[in-house]
């Protein structure tokens, strides 16, 4: 049986990867080449976005993980 915990770390990393995923193509210009995007600010952009979700999740309660 699973503890509260590593359910909640499972439940917050699937948020923040599919948080950080969504930031990434979000910042990726449409029309340039895929070696001129400035990929160091787009990873930037996206990790950033992913510890926000990592924060989000420590507030609040998520509804994937049962009590």
């Amino acid at each position: 049986m699973e503890t509260y915990w590593k359910k909640f770390w499972r439940a917050a990393i699937i948020r923040a990867v599919r948080t950080f995923a969504q930031a990434l193509i979000a910042v990726i210009p449409v029309g340039i080449a895929i070696n001129q995007i400035g990929w160091a600010d787009a990873l930037g952009i996206a990790a950033t976005a992913a510890v926000l979700s990592i924060l989000t999740s420590l507030a609040t309660k998520l509804p994937e993980v049962d009590e």
